[in-house]
């Protein structure tokens, strides 16, 4: 059955790229936290120092520099503690991220302008773009104090090697798609922009791997890609660049296919602490030489290094795909025929699940009239005869758990706007409660497990005051929730949390994790050592204090401040 006027696209497929010509200039209206970030204060009546106050330190040689903490990575927590400021931590729920804020020296503006030329801002409007998520209730009480705009590895290199002379954080940025802090800065700092390094270097069809530049968007990447047949697997959401995925070590709906973004790097390229640039592997499909360096920076959310170059593994373009659906009384009966759909041994590339909540808001916010009934939604490749008789299993396998409305798409756009569905859930949502903001959950259990915790979190769901709604990676094991709160209300917040800790720790009692493909940043943090233990952490910090004795690296991110050596 053709499916014809779905859902048009609610946002465009790429972030805009927002870039300001200034250096030092600015008009008096601009302000800057540079001499006097208040952030830490909610009274907006400051009177911060005009540019002309900034600039008078540097015409007369002055300098502005203090540095940060002695080795801020070997343990954060005691010096965070005496400033009065805390970095997630093992029972943090604060709303608002806090950190031990600087100034930045002018010296450093000074070589930053000369790296960049204009390629770089000191508008405050700018900077408070880039210390805000996009997509994420996550703030922090500073935002960076310069914004850079690098188009070269060389320029990435002299800008991180200038940071660690200074000892001034570095926080890497990319598409703003991410949802749990990553790209805040607490500490101030330097914001590097990737985004105007978006070239594809190399295309090697025969050997199926391209190589690009980390602030290309996936979506980018497969519109380059289509004429040649092949395509690049993974689908976060729309907006997200290459080096951001390899940073959060991403997946999507077809990683229950294709793998997650450490199964589709071939070898990368970062720039680490002290301004060098290294080489994580050649470009064959496999090497046992020496440690694998490509697996140790991806989902390492840019705290060991800068990545600036990315070789991707490609796939074929499938001959013919089919795109099914179909609904359910309850939320278990579709858990139960996805993990049925995996076990018959099924070659599907996709398998999403949307809860009745879920759907409502697709209705609601498209004008569409869908069944609101818990959906699943598949999608099989091969032939053409191959996929017709593997969607037949479905249809048998989801009749036998109660499945209704069972229906199926071959044509190119109605399957285009069947995933648009899928892919804009979260607008959907935000639609509906246009004055709330989303607390997105994570865990990811063995799919054995898959049917047990949705059923658990959903009863959770249907009791609370707030609304929520269910989307899950249904084949393999990994589901979020979208939960809706207003953030001025303490109440809704702490409810809010209080869900996602519920899943959390039942995610964690299945042998599960806390975070399937979002990464920790700032808001998984208090998991992690429930999760991996301390020997586990204090590894990673080893790691962390080699590559990066100065702790400039995205501080604040991934690795407790708790955890000491």
């Amino acid at each position: 059955m053709a499916f014809s006027g779905l859902l048009s696209r609610l946002r465009p497929s790429s972030k805009p790229i927002r870039f300001i010509h200034n250096s030092i200039k600015h008009t008096p209206k601009s302000h800057s936290p540079i001499l006097h970030n208040t952030i830490l204060n909610n009274n907006h009546t400051n009177n911060y120092q005009s540019w002309r106050t900034f600039l008078l330190p540097i015409i007369l040689g002055g300098s502005l520099a203090i540095h940060f903490q002695q080795n801020p990575s070997l343990c954060d927590a005691p010096n965070l503690q005496e400033r009065g400021g805390r970095i997630g931590g093992k029972d943090s729920t604060e709303l608002v991220v806090k950190g031990s804020y600087k100034p930045v020296p002018s010296e450093l503006i000074h070589e930053l302008k000369a790296i960049c030329q204009d390629n770089m801002t000191l508008d405050h409007d700018e900077r408070y773009f880039h210390g805000k998520p996009q997509y994420s209730f996550h703030k922090a009480v500073n935002i960076p104090d310069v914004v850079v705009f690098p188009r070269s590895e060389d320029e990435v290199s002299k800008i991180v090697q200038a940071c660690n002379k200074y000892k001034v954080p570095i926080v890497p940025y990319g598409g703003a798609t991410s949802i749990e802090g990553h790209t805040l800065s607490p500490n101030g700092g330097v914001c590097i922009d990737m985004t105007l390094m978006k070239n594809v270097k190399a295309l090697h069809v025969k050997d199926m791997d391209v190589v690009v530049e980390p602030g290309i968007g996936w979506m980018e990447l497969n519109e380059y890609l289509a004429p040649y047949g092949l395509f690049f697997p993974l689908d976060p959401g729309p907006g997200a660049t290459i080096g951001g995925m390899c940073g959060t070590r991403c997946s999507g709906s077809l990683a229950v296919r294709y793998g997650t973004m450490r199964d589709n790097v071939i070898n990368l390229k970062a720039v680490l602490a002290d301004g060098e640039v290294v080489k994580t592997a050649s470009r064959a499909r496999k090497s046992a030489a020496g440690y694998d360096l490509t697996r140790l920076m991806i989902g390492s959310e840019g705290t060991l290094g800068v990545i600036t170059e990315v070789t991707l593994r490609l796939q074929k373009i499938p001959e013919h795909s089919i795109v099914a659906m179909c609904n359910f009384p309850t939320i278990k009966d579709a858990a139960d025929v996805a993990i049925a759909a995996m076990l018959s041994g099924i070659q599907v590339s996709r398998v999403e699940l949307l809860d009745e909540v879920q759907v409502k808001a697709i209705n609601l916010a498209n004008g569409k009239d869908l069944p609101e009934f818990p959906t699943l939604m598949f999608e099989l490749i091969g032939t053409e005869a191959y996929t017709r008789e593997q969607t037949h299993i479905v249809q048998k396998i989801a009749s036998e758990h109660n499945g209704s409305d069972f229906v199926f798409a071959e044509d190119k756009e109605a399957k285009k706007e069947l995933w648009k569905i899928r892919k804009e859930a979260l607008y959907a949502c935000l639609a509906m409660a246009p004055n709330c903001e989303a607390m997105t959950t994570d865990v990811c259990v063995p799919l054995s497990h898959l049917a047990e915790l949705i059923s658990k979190s959903k009863q959770e769901l249907d009791a609370s005051p707030l609304l929520g709604t269910v989307i899950a990676h249904a084949g393999d094991g990994n589901f979020h929730t979208v939960i809706l709160f207003n953030p001025e209300d303490e109440e809704q917040r702490k409810e809010a949390e209080r869900l996602n800790n519920f899943m959390v720790h039942a995610a964690l009692s299945m042998e599960g994790t806390c975070t399937g493909e979002h990464g920790v940043g700032t808001g998984k943090l208090k998991y992690l050592e429930k999760e991996l233990g301390t020997a586990n952490l204090r590894t990673m910090r080893k790691i962390k204090a080699a590559l990066d004795p100065n702790g400039i690296m995205n501080p604040g991110k991934l690795i407790p401040p708790h955890v000491c050596l």
